[in-house]
């Protein structure tokens, strides 16, 4: 039985991949910074480790007892990657990063639809400054197959679907129900025209265990399987929820509200993406086509109470 170390366990994506591990036979050690939250991880079979991402020796020490690494705690966080990296130096053990297609968004502040779409077969990025850091991140992790490292790069995009471990809601979708039903009505940044590609959880899943058993060194996919524009998306929460019309609010009032980088990037950008390298190189073949009808025909009513603010 391998044993995998998981940053994020308790979190949407990290807590999904650990329960689909778990559901695999392999061992999981799971960070989390609450007693609470270990709590939570054994209950799912999930073995506790208290720490946080800025506990370096920590981090390090687990990478280095490990059969493989997943990354999913924080795509930005560069310190706990390098020790990641440095307990997996010379191994040829797999280090998986979560990074997000959000690292391709623009800045179209909703008004705007994309023609731009890139892909994961060498096709050069083009990256906002903004999110210069999180590329520069990902480029690290991918150099770290140069120092014996099985080290690749998830870049998920627009993520829905029920979560299967400790968190249920992803981030987009539910913010923007929950908003909804805060204020009475779906508000989406502009016009909504711009596009996200989007893929659903349990695909998400089924990639990360892919890419952990066969997955070549220095490899980065996207995951996508379909895409939608947020005023669909609007449309759809609106319709589910009851709530009739959908308000575009004003950019400047939506980053007023939710901040800059939500505002602009999480929900107001362009971030059209194609995943061929997992399908090729992996035989990987998302079920799931569309966020619209997982809203509309499977989406829980309550989805968002526990969405990230």
């Amino acid at each position: 039985m391998a044993t995998l170390f998981l940053t994020g366990a308790t979190g949407y994506i990290g807590g999904s991949i650990a329960a689909g591990l778990v559901a695999g036979g392999q061992r999981v050690r799971g960070l989390v910074r609450s007693a609470a939250g270990a709590a939570r991880l054994e209950g799912l079979g999930i073995e506790p480790v208290l720490g946080t991402l800025d506990d370096a020796v920590l981090l390090e020490r687990e990478a280095r007892a490990a059969d493989g690494v997943v990354n999913a705690a924080s795509a930005d966080h560069a310190g706990a990657v390098q020790a990641l990296i440095s307990g997996l130096e010379g191994s040829g053990k797999p280090l998986l990063h979560t990074s997000g297609s959000s690292v391709v968004g623009d800045d179209v502040r909703g008004m705007r639809r994309s023609e731009a779409v890139f892909d994961d077969e060498g096709m050069p990025l083009v990256v906002n400054p903004m999110k210069q850091a999180r590329r520069e991140l990902d480029l690290s992790v991918l150099a770290a197959a140069a120092r014996g490292v099985r080290s690749v790069v998830v870049c998920p995009s627009l993520i829905y679907g029920s979560g299967r471990g400790p968190s249920r809601d992803s981030v987009q979708v539910p913010f923007l129900a929950a908003n909804a039903r805060r204020v009475g009505r779906v508000q989406i940044v502009g016009a909504g025209l711009n596009v996200w590609s989007n893929v659903h959880i349990d695909d998400v899943v089924a990639l990360y265990l892919l890419a952990l058993a066969a997955a070549p060194a220095g490899a980065f996919y996207f995951a996508e399987n379909g895409e939608a524009s947020f005023a669909e998306i609007g449309a759809a929460l609106a319709q589910r929820l009851g709530l009739g019309s959908v308000e575009a609010l004003d950019p400047q009032e939506a980053a007023a509200r939710w901040g800059e980088s939500k505002a602009w990037f999480t929900l107001g950008s362009n971030s059209r993406v194609r995943g061929r390298r997992a399908r090729r190189e992996l035989g990987w073949a998302p079920r799931h086509a569309s966020v619209l009808d997982w809203i509309a025909e499977e989406m829980p009513p309550d989805t968002g109470e526990s969405a990230p603010s």
